[in-house]
């Protein structure tokens, strides 16, 4: 029995099979799953048909839905790439030195073992189409965090300071880096990540390899000038006022935001087409889920808040996953889960051991997902960010057990935590609206749930040393020749906004000569300029009617550095919209 065991082990590894046991007597064979990860950005929890939203048009979202066993009580971060970092890792996001969105704290420790990195390993061709938003330079890039192909825009956004200036915001024909080299495109963004998703689907599928594809689009996320025509036209017609919350909203705004996420259904319903064609649909498993809250006041099905928010509003996600031929649809659990489930979870339905060194927070789901009553202890999740280069305990935090959630909503968009706001606490089996606050008749719970935070709190700040020192880019490598210094990932401190007369942390990886090229939004010589790259400074001038300069042949020693731009005219006008280094020996 044990021979015949172990000769079948080996076929199925040959052969691209799991084995699922319960037992030597019960072991079966189950093809290895092709994996889908779908993730719209800033699309709320209430974006969607299923979820009760009567105005927005989501039939294929809706048909996924259906179709799927689902977590219905699913957590993600407030904020897009803490989400990403604790998707990718299975670890929450202070683990990882994600901090923030911008100014150098949304860089992803590249020493953390990712999902794709753990696919790779077993076989999976993987592909990301989208938005990464944990580091756009080596080794921050998905190309060096386990990729085989990636097919992105820079930082956290199109028409934010990242992208090449010469895009000028577009979402329609935007330039995109393809396996890190920039490309020009026709089409709107969120057709050409799916296009290109399916192209890759189609070469692993003549390859006969399993693919691992992770589409996190851009969309909805603002702004919000240019979206698809047709559909925009649409829903300037339909009263969106009435999912519409507060006074303060913009019906335009919102128009074009939905115009955006009917887009995003469109590609969904194309990609699903595409598999039942290639005959791939009953053994990929395609998961469903979105990175925060909506980005405007608007219908978040019972739930109170928006992106930014700890409350369930900002932090709630659906989340469907759908594979035909293991999970049986309608398949709901209640149980508490989160975005540091995933890996786990897609490891899980792999068949893939998660390495002991990823040292995950998460559990798989998969159990669950397949209508499963394994032992479940109960456990708390704590979703926290807030603005700033260092979490500061309870600032901006909530924490859910099965039943109880701790809130203390002090504002994501301020470093230093206010004085005097209150703790929430809410009986979550009979009060998903948030609306009865129980601190004060319930101070056993609270203090339980405290407790139970700063323990969380203590572990996640003490991961590694210098726990939340940020990544440095990695300058003059073999595998970047040229890096572009932007403003997503300088470092500036008490600045408001993407701030003023940042530094960039590199690492010289070997003594190197590098020619400098300063880019600037718009002529604002004639200026004198410093630029630094560690010790090294050498002086230009910007003149007249310039916008970009090359300071040539800077050599530099191999260690770390900053590098600076300083010039005559004081305040962000002096300041470059990228410093492009190209190493030159």
């Amino acid at each position: 029995m044990l021979v015949r065991l172990l000769l079948c082990v080996m076929f199925c590894v040959v052969h691209g099979f799991i084995l699922i046991s319960s037992g030597l007597a019960n072991a079966v064979e189950v093809r290895r799953p092709n994996i889908v990860v779908i993730m719209p950005d800033d699309q709320g929890y209430g974006d969607h048909g299923v979820t009760g939203n009567s105005i927005l048009r989501t039939p294929n979202i809706d048909a996924l839905a259906q179709e799927s066993a689902s977590m219905s009580d699913f957590y993600v971060c407030p904020v897009c790439s803490p989400t990403r970092a604790s998707l990718m890792t299975g670890r929450y996001h202070y683990r990882t030195r994600v901090v923030d969105t911008f100014k150098g704290r949304s860089m992803m420790e590249p020493e953390e073992v990712t999902i794709a990195e753990i696919l790779q390993g077993a076989g999976y061709a993987t592909g990301i189409f989208g938005k990464w938003h944990l580091g756009d330079s080596y080794p921050l890039r998905p190309d060096d965090q386990g990729f085989d192909e990636s097919y992105i825009h820079r930082g956290g956004g199109l028409a934010q300071p990242s992208e090449p200036i010469e895009n000028n915001r577009r979402y329609t024909n935007p330039i995109l880096f393809e396996n890190g080299k920039q490309i020009d495109t026709e089409g709107y963004c969120t057709d050409l990540y799916f296009d290109a998703a399916i192209q890759f689907i189609d070469r692993c599928k003549k390859e006969g390899k399993p693919f691992f594809v992770y589409l996190p689009t851009n969309a909805p996320h603002g702004p919000f000038h240019d979206v698809p025509q047709e559909l925009y036209e649409y829903y300037k017609t339909v009263d969106l006022k009435s999912i519409m919350v507060g006074k303060r909203g913009n019906v335009d705004q919102l128009a074009r935001i939905a115009a955006m996420i009917e887009n995003v259904d469109q590609n969904i319903g194309k990609l699903d087409r595409h598999l039942k064609e290639q005959g791939l649909f009953d053994n990929t498993m395609v998961v469903y889920l979105v990175d925060n809250g909506p980005n405007s006041m608007r219908f978040a099905g019972p739930f109170r808040g928006m992106k930014t928010m700890v409350h369930e509003g900002g932090i709630r996600s659906p989340l469907f996953v759908r594979w035909p031929d293991r999970i049986r649809p309608g398949t709901v659990s209640d149980r508490i889960a989160a975005h540091i489930d995933l890996l786990p979870t897609i490891a899980d339905a792999a068949g893939v051991d998660v390495p002991d060194e990823a040292n995950v927070d998460g559990r798989s789901l998969l159990p669950l997902l397949e209508g499963q009553t394994p032992e479940w202890p109960d456990r708390h999740i704590v979703l926290q960010v807030h603005r700033g280069d260092e979490p500061v305990r309870y600032h901006h935090m909530a924490v859910r057990n099965q039943r109880w959630k701790l809130v203390h909503p002090s504002g994501f968009g301020q470093e230093v935590m206010p004085e005097e706001v209150p703790f929430e606490l809410y009986d979550m089996n009979s009060d998903q609206g948030e609306t009865a606050n129980l601190a004060e008749t319930k101070p056993e719970k609270l203090k339980a749930m405290l407790k139970a935070y700063d323990a969380w709190f203590d572990d996640v700040s003490t991961t590694r040393t210098d726990n939340y020192a940020p990544p440095r880019m990695v300058i003059g490598s073999d595998k970047e020749a040229v890096t572009a210094l932007t403003l997503q990932d300088w470092r500036v401190s008490n600045s408001v906004g993407w701030g003023e007369s940042g530094v960039w942390l590199v690492s010289v990886e070997r003594p190197a000569t590098f020619d400098a090229e300063l880019v600037y939004s718009q002529p604002v010589g004639p200026m004198d300029l410093t630029l630094s790259i560690g010790r090294v400074t050498r002086k230009a001038t910007l003149e007249e009617g310039q916008k970009r300069l090359v300071i040539s042949g800077i050599s530099v020693p191999q260690g770390d550095a900053e590098v600076q731009v300083r010039s005559s005219i004081k305040g962000r006008k002096g300041d470059p919209y990228h410093v492009i280094l190209s190493r030159v020996d």
